[in-house]
């Protein structure tokens, strides 16, 4: 055997002995929440399009007749010629939407993270980070080569005093978070993160994946508060709840046009297809016009764990914490038997000992099924009394 080859299968083997390795499964998914995998179907909560804007029909035929007009694919990076005459739109409604003075869409919101943070610090600077921050927020840290101090979770008194400790040593500083967590659900307190940055003088980004379309009335988790939260650095998404794919950056205009000149992987990338930009215009049409429609998905959320005993919902995404790996899952093939497709999240995605059901809702589950859930959930997963 080639060492390559005995080196990955050797890897293999431990992540399988621990119960870790990750297979791909074909799934095929259908509009609303029902889904398709080994020829069986399911009714799905392991999906992030919160709107069910993927399949919506004005969202389709947004992206038909750009397919039409445009062609296919942007052909170059952006920068060169791939900066179709939809770009321009679709960074002026999400600036709107987002109460920024201007916007740059990237590729993915893993490229957003892994560009921008090291278009804005370097080694001689500062960065100080939520602990469980997407794991594309550490990497664009990991390659900026600045300082990387993590505070506790959501702990805005040990981020002070890090930034206390650290923040006089550096000409310029960054202030990190999800403003959504993807595997915990919970909102940032980015009104306190705010102050803090301002006190200090440090630059407050946060990762909305999660929030924008719905919370805030669909502008996010930045205008989620009942108080402002002064956030200069807005990015996120575009395949979540916008039902399509791509990032961006919402900020002032001289950080845009920072970044398209020095965040690399816009200047290396190609643009995201005219198709998939026009379908993500249709999306925040949506957005705008149904608000009340925007914020149906943290209702469902809200049902649902009302109904198990867990804590109020703040976002779409509710975790269920089950602890051992084998256990969560055991209990992601128990709802499978019963037709719902719950995907098991365990580490190195979730810290050690906190292996979980990751469920998140749109409005299309039905609240007959979200009751029937819940109670194998809280009787069959969590062994609470009925």
């Amino acid at each position: 055997m080639h060492s390559l080859d005995a080196y990955a299968s050797a890897k293999l083997d431990t992540l399988a002995r621990a119960r870790l390795k990750r297979d791909l499964i074909d799934t095929a998914r259908a509009p609303g929440v029902l889904v398709e995998r080994n020829g069986r179907s399911y009714l799905s909560f392991s999906c992030n399009d919160y709107l069910n804007f993927s399949h919506h029909p004005a969202v389709i035929a947004a992206a038909h007749a750009a397919l039409d007009r445009y062609g296919l694919g942007a052909g170059a990076s952006r920068l060169v010629t791939g900066n179709h005459p939809l770009y321009g739109e679709l960074e002026t409604r999400l600036a709107r939407l987002k109460g920024a003075e201007a916007c740059c869409v990237f590729g993915s919101g893993y490229l957003t993270n892994t560009g921008v943070i090291p278009a804005l610090v370097g080694p001689d600077d500062l960065i100080v980070i939520d602990e469980l921050a997407h794991a594309c927020i550490f990497a664009g840290s990991r390659m900026s080569r600045a300082t990387v101090a993590p505070f506790r979770h959501n702990d805005v008194d040990h981020a002070r005093t890090l930034l206390a400790e650290h923040r006089a040593a550096h000409p310029h500083a960054l202030l990190l978070t999800d403003g959504v967590f993807s595997m915990d659900g919970d909102l940032a307190p980015l009104p306190a993160l705010g102050r803090l940055a301002e006190e200090f003088d440090a630059w407050l980004m946060a990762d909305d994946a999660h929030g924008i379309g719905v919370l805030g009335h669909g502008r996010g988790s930045t205008h989620a508060h009942a108080e402002p939260a002064a956030v200069p650095l807005q990015m996120g998404t575009l395949s979540k709840a916008i039902g399509g794919y791509g990032g961006y950056l919402c900020a002032s205009r001289p950080v845009v046009e920072l970044m398209k000149s020095r965040a690399r992987t816009l200047v290396y990338s190609t643009g995201l297809p005219p198709p998939v930009v026009a379908a993500a215009i249709a999306a925040l049409d949506l957005i705008e016009a149904e608000p009340d429609y925007a914020a149906t998905p943290v209702k469902k959320a809200q049902l649902f764990t009302r109904l198990v005993g867990l804590p109020d919902a703040q976002s779409p995404i509710v975790p269920v914490v089950v602890g051992e790996t084998e256990a969560t899952l055991a209990a992601s093939r128990m709802l499978a038997e019963e037709g719902f497709l719950v995907v098991p999240i365990r580490p190195p995605t979730v810290p050690p000992g906190t292996a979980r059901l990751r469920l998140s809702f749109t409005p299309a589950h039905p609240d007959s099924e979200i009751e029937r859930l819940a109670a194998l959930v809280r009787h069959r997963v969590l062994g609470k009394v009925p």
